[in-house]
């Protein structure tokens, strides 16, 4: 039977135990927060294409992929843009089908600005289509008005 100790094993031969080590979780809360902070700056940053004053619209938003979304943007002044890259409107297709080619996804978005007109939207996803993109998916703002007047919070996207 041991002494002193409420019956249970003794270690180090009766000597004083050292207090065990603690960890010390100030190194990775400062780490976690440096990461937050970063993500913060970031995730604005991550939307792809140019500045686009996009309509509103009542509709769901579209699932997430994996890879960064090939995106065709309209701007009010006519101008096309493929991912953040200006494009002259007769090399649009090209451009894409060479994009296209090193992609899993077939889809392509495509964001207009609304102030330009429905028939200039109309022709270019013609365009795109005529040349064998037909997974073509209109990218709106939120807020937009519902059919019974209500107006929804969530991102989203038309297909």
């Amino acid at each position: 039977m041991s002494k002193g100790n409420g019956g249970g094993p003794r270690r180090g031969g009766g000597r004083n135990q050292k207090e065990m080590g603690r960890i010390n979780g100030t190194p990775m809360g400062d780490g976690t927060l440096g990461l937050l902070v970063i993500f913060m700056v970031a995730a604005p940053m991550m939307t792809v294409g140019v500045p686009l004053d996009l309509p509103k619209t009542a509709a769901k938003a579209v699932a997430a992929e994996q890879e960064q979304p090939l995106t065709v943007s309209l701007q009010k002044d006519g101008t096309v843009s493929v991912m953040t890259t200006t494009v002259p409107q007769s090399e649009l297709v090209e451009r894409l089908k060479a994009i296209s080619a090193e992609r899993k996804s077939d889809k392509v978005y495509l964001r207009a600005d609304g102030g330009i007109a429905y028939s200039q939207v109309v022709q270019v996803m013609g365009a795109m289509n005529a040349g064998g993109f037909s997974n073509i998916i209109l990218v709106t703002d939120t807020g937009g008005p519902q059919m019974g007047g209500k107006s929804s919070g969530k991102p989203a996207a038309r297909n």
